[in-house]
C-alpha cells in the first residue's frame, strides 16, 4: 500500500504508480504484477482532472446545441441507454439461496464483524449486544470493536461489554492514528480469524439470522462480497428520512437487477461482508478515499470478484433527519464516488473487468454523475436558444428509471406477500415523495463536481455522529 498522504500533490501525474499499469499490454504477467503492487492511485491529480472532466463535459453540451446534429446524437444514444435500461428492469432476480441448516453450521466458515466507532456512547452498546446475540456458532465468529481514539464513554461501555461477552474483542486506537475508518479496519484486519469480513456502522440494527442468510451467498467462489439491503431505522420521523427510505429501497432494486443482468453491484459500508481472500488480494480499505467502500468496489470487480445484494434481511441504520446532515453526508458520498472514477479511470476503460460489467458502470455513472453537471449548460443554452433541452431525452430515460425502480423497490420491502389495494396507494405516495426528495441529487452532483475542480483541500473523514434518537450533527 502506497504512503498516506492528506494533501493532493498534482506536481507530477506522470510518475503516479498507474500510469504504467497499462503501459506493457504485450506481457500480461507483468501487467498483473504491476496491477498488485499498485492497486492504489492516492489523490494525486484529482483536482486537475476532475477541472478536466467538467469543462468536456460543459464543452460538449455547448457544442451539442451548436450543430445541426447534436439532437440526433443525442437521441441515439438515449435509445441505447434505453436498451440497456429495458434489460435492467426486465430481468428476473434469483431468489437469495436457503439459509444454513443446523447439520450445515458445522462446516459454516468463521465471521469477523468490525464495528469502526469515534464517540458512539449513545449507540454502541445496542449494536455490540445485538451482533454477540446473532444464531451462529459462537466458536465460529468474533466481534472486533475499534474505538478510534474517542472521547466520551464508548471506551468505558465497550470495556464493560467485553467482560460479559467472550467472543467481543476491542482494539483502540490512539491520537495519533490515520485513516479514518479504513485506517481503522487496516490495523484490525491483521488481528482477526475469519474467512469472511463483515463491518458494520455503529448506529446498525440486524436480526438474529443474519449470518445464516448472507454466509451461503459466498458459495459462489467468485463471490467477492456481498451487501446486506440498508432500511432506516428512524423512516417516519420526517420527510428528510421518508425520503431516504424510499432511495435505499430504489438502490436495492437497481443493485438487484443489475447484478441479474450481469452487471456490478456495489458496497454500500454498513452491512458489507467481504471475503476475506479477496480483500487481501486488493490491499484492504483505501486510505486515501473517503468512501471506502465505493472505492472497494472498484477495486473487486477489477479483480474479477462480484459482489451480491441480499434483501432480506436488512441492516437498519439512522437516517439523517435535517437538510444540512443531508447535505454534508450525499456530499461525501458523491465526492467519494466520483473519486473512483478519477482513479481507476484507466482500468476501467481498459474493460478489465469484462465489457458487461465496464459498460453498465459507464452507463451509471453517466446519468449519475455526468447528466447532473451537465444539465446547467444545457439549460442556458436552451433558454439563450429559446428550444428545449438537448439533453432531455437522457434525462427522460433517468426520472423514469428512478421512477420506476423506487415503486417496484418499496414493493418488494413490504413484509406483506400480497398488497391491498390501500397499501399499492401508500406505495405510490412514497414514490411520489422519494421522487421529489431524490432531485437533491442534481444540486450535491454540481455543486461536489465544481468544488473538487477547483479548490485543492486536505483529506478529511468526515463522520456522521449518531445520537441515537431524533438528532444529528456531524464532526469533522
Amino acid at each position: 500500500m502506497q504512503e498516506k498522504r492528506g494533501r493532493e500533490n498534482e506536481s507530477n501525474d506522470e510518475l503516479n504508480p498507474f500510469s504504467s499499469l497499462l503501459s506493457d499490454l504485450s506481457d500480461p504477467q507483468a501487467e498483473e504484477e504491476e496491477f498488485r503492487s499498485n492497486f492504489f492511485l492516492g489523490s494525486e491529480g484529482r483536482r486537475r482532472k476532475a477541472a478536466f472532466v467538467l469543462m468536456t463535459i460543459w464543452g460538449t453540451t455547448i457544442s451539442l446545441h451548436v450543430v445541426s446534429w447534436g439532437y440526433l446524437a443525442i437521441l441515439a444514444f438515449s435509445g441505447l441507454l434505453t436498451v440497456q435500461a429495458i434489460r435492467i428492469v426486465s430481468t428476473k432476480v434469483p431468489d437469495a439461496p436457503e439459509p444454513l441448516s443446523e447439520d450445515s453450521l458445522a462446516d459454516a466458515p468463521t465471521v469477523s464483524l468490525l464495528v469502526a466507532a469515534k464517540n458512539e456512547e449513545a449507540v454502541i452498546e445496542r449494536l455490540i449486544v445485538n451482533l454477540c446475540s446473532l444464531d451462529y456458532p459462537k466458536d465460529k465468529y468474533e466481534v472486533w470493536a475499534i474505538d478510534d481514539n474517542s472521547s466520551d464513554r464508548t471506551p468505558e461501555i465497550l470495556n464493560q461489554l467485553k467482560e460479559k461477552y467472550s467472543c467481543l474483542k476491542v482494539l483502540r486506537r490512539g491520537a495519533g492514528a490515520t485513516g479514518g475508518k479504513s485506517g481503522a479496519l487496516n490495523q484490525v484486519l491483521p488481528l482477526t480469524k475469519g474467512k469472511i469480513i463483515a463491518v458494520f456502522d455503529a448506529d446498525a440494527m440486524v436480526s438474529s439470522d443474519l449470518l445464516r442468510r448472507t454466509i451461503p451467498m459466498f458459495a459462489d467462489e467468485k463471490m467477492g462480497a456481498v451487501q446486506v439491503r440498508k432500511a432506516i431505522s428512524n423512516g417516519p420521523l420526517n420527510f428528510w428520512t421518508r425520503g431516504q427510505m424510499a432511495e435505499m429501497a430504489l438502490d436495492t432494486y437497481l443493485q438487484q437487477q443489475r447484478i441479474a443482468m450481469g452487471g456490478i453491484g456495489e458496497l454500500r459500508g454498513n452491512g458489507q461482508f467481504v471475503n476475506r481472500y479477496a480483500l487481501q488480494r486488493c490491499g484492504g480499505w483505501n486510505e486515501q478515499t473517503i468512501t471506502d467502500d465505493l472505492d472497494l468496489t472498484i477495486r473487486l470487480h477489477l479483480d474479477g470478484w462480484d459482489i451480491g445484494c441480499l434483501s432480506y434481511p436488512p441492516v437498519r441504520e439512522e437516517g439523517v433527519t435535517t437538510v444540512k446532515a443531508l447535505w454534508h453526508q450525499r456530499n461525501r458520498w458523491a465526492e467519494g464516488g466520483y473519486q473512483r472514477y478519477l482513479d481507476y479511470w484507466r482500468l476501467i476503460v481498459s474493460s478489465r473487468m469484462g465489457f458487461q460489467k465496464t459498460f453498465d458502470l459507464l452507463s451509471f455513472m453517466l446519468i449519475q454523475y455526468l447528466l447532473p453537471v451537465a444539465a446547467i449548460p444545457d439549460l442556458m443554452m436552451a433558454v439563450a436558444k429559446h428550444r428545449l433541452p438537448v439533453l432531455s431525452p437522457l434525462s427522460t430515460l433517468l426520472f423514469s428509471l428512478v421512477g420506476w425502480g423506487m415503486l417496484v423497490g418499496l414493493r418488494r420491502t413490504h413484509e406483506k406477500k400480497k398488497l391491498t389495494t390501500s397499501d399499492n396507494l401508500i406505495i405510490g405516495l412514497q414514490t411520489i415523495r422519494g421522487f421529489i426528495y431524490m432531485m437533491h441529487w442534481f444540486v450535491v452532483m454540481v455543486g461536489t463536481t465544481a468544488r473538487m475542480s477547483v479548490r485543492p483541500k486536505r483529506l478529511k473523514w468526515v463522520k456522521t455522529v449518531h445520537a441515537g434518537s431524533d438528532r444529528e450533527s456531524f464532526e469533522f
